[in-house]
């Protein structure tokens, strides 16, 4: 049987705001993420998304 987490639960784990991890799961951007009712199901080893507002080039620097 496959491990669910919901929003509360990840945003411990991936350091990011429940609201945030719902809007990602909004997008589509959380592979294999369900809705169930208002609650989104994450499933267990699901990926955090790139963020593109943070650069990794520190040309700026």
């Amino acid at each position: 049987m496959m491990k669910f987490f919901t929003t509360t639960e990840l945003s411990e784990i991936w350091g990011i705001s429940a609201r945030r991890i719902a809007l990602l799961c909004n997008q589509g951007r959380v592979e294999g993420a369900i809705k169930k009712g208002k609650t989104w199901l994450i499933p267990e080893g699901a990926k955090k998304p790139e963020d593109p507002r943070k650069s990794h080039n520190k040309e700026n620097s």
